[in-house]
């Protein structure tokens, strides 16, 4: 066992403090990752403030907790089994850090969709011992071989390469299956962690990219992430102007809404995605705008493993990472309250350096 020092929240409604624990001494094929830099994901506040109990976490929240599942690392030990880390890499580990590895997902690379359940970052049983996994608000994490991921950015953009491990992973997945590129025009709804994200994809992959916002605020900086043209989609005349010309809208909002108008923007056999997760169910779109253009409502889960390493492989050729606050471990609170206004653009990144200062 190795002692790790991390933030915990200790229930739903007391704020995330230092925390002394242990990590698991390493198994054959684990990677010990000594934790740089941690993203900061709405889900991360979710599960600490109990949110998701008896819907994404069925079994309810674990506590003490430790969120984080964006991180970035360099490799600190590895397990006599490891070939494929050393020590000094960097690295990334993300949503996911662990899975059966057997069942008709897994070995499609769908991780996330394990037929036998995807062990989580945090707040998940650890598959051998039950144990409750404790996630990148920590000064190191302990990661089955196969989950960690290689970062080839340069060291300077290391911090805005965090998000990447949930927020681009997200957006990348949807971007994919649907086959984006040259010739596509796909709509991003939301401008916030995950969606400013979508817009830096689809763009960089060539796709004609269309931004939906509530705020007219946004728009001069939704074009400068790379989106063609913005939409205020509480505007019905700009919202007209695009009816039936969408071959992908992915839509990142996690606020029940009316998805009817987003709907009537796709083509014929285009498909609305949804990535955002509200607390309370959507209305049921109508079924006569599906039915009249032949048009698909789906969803989609964060990436697998090969999908995430193609994504972090082609931003970094790409030079795409996340736009970022930088903040220190003892100011999370703070990022939580603002996160919970909006108030950031468009991802706060932990420096975990400032863990030293607790220990």
């Amino acid at each position: 066992m190795t002692k790790a020092f991390g933030y915990a929240a200790h229930s739903h409604d007391t704020p995330l403090v230092p925390f002394t624990f242990e990590r698991r001494a390493l198994r054959s094929n684990d990677v010990q990752v000594e934790v740089l830099y941690s993203g900061v994901c709405h889900s991360d506040m979710h599960a600490a403030h109990g949110d998701w109990d008896g819907t994404i976490f069925p079994d309810g929240t674990v506590y003490p907790i430790i969120p984080g599942h964006e991180v970035v690392g360099r490799v600190t030990a590895v397990g006599k089994g490891v070939t494929k880390y050393k020590t000094g890499d960097i690295v990334g580990v993300g949503t996911m850090v662990d899975s059966c590895q057997e069942c008709a997902a897994c070995k499609e690379g769908l991780e996330p969709y394990c037929l036998n359940a995807a062990t989580w970052t945090y707040n998940s049983p650890d598959r051998i011992t039950g144990e409750n996994t404790l996630g990148g608000y920590s000064n190191l994490i302990v990661v089955r071989e196969e989950f960690v991921l290689r970062v080839s950015h340069n060291a300077e953009d290391l911090a805005a390469v965090a998000p990447l491990l949930c927020a681009g992973a997200t957006m990348w997945s949807p971007l994919k299956h649907w086959n984006v590129g040259p010739g596509k025009k796909v709509g991003i709804v939301g401008i916030g962690g995950v969606g400013h994200m979508g817009v830096k994809l689809a763009h960089a992959l060539g796709a004609h990219v269309v931004a939906f916002t509530t705020s007219p605020s946004k728009r001069e900086d939704a074009l400068r992430l790379g989106a063609d043209s913005v939409v205020v989609s509480t505007n019905p005349e700009e919202m007209a102007a695009h009816a039936g010309t969408f071959d992908l809208i992915i839509n990142t909002v996690a606020v029940s809404h009316n998805l009817d108008p987003f709907v009537g923007l796709l083509k014929r056999d285009g498909t609305l995605t949804l990535v955002g997760i509200p607390a309370e169910p959507h209305n049921s779109p109508s079924v006569a705008y599906l039915i009249g253009g032949r048009r698909n409502l789906a969803g989609s889960l964060v990436a697998g493993l090969p999908e995430t390493q193609e994504m972090l492989d082609f931003c970094a050729r790409h030079g795409v990472v996340s736009d970022v606050e930088m903040i220190r471990i003892q100011d999370i609170q703070t990022a939580f309250s603002r996160m919970s206004k909006n108030d950031v653009k468009y991802r706060f990144v932990i420096d975990m350096a400032s863990i030293k200062e607790g220990q």
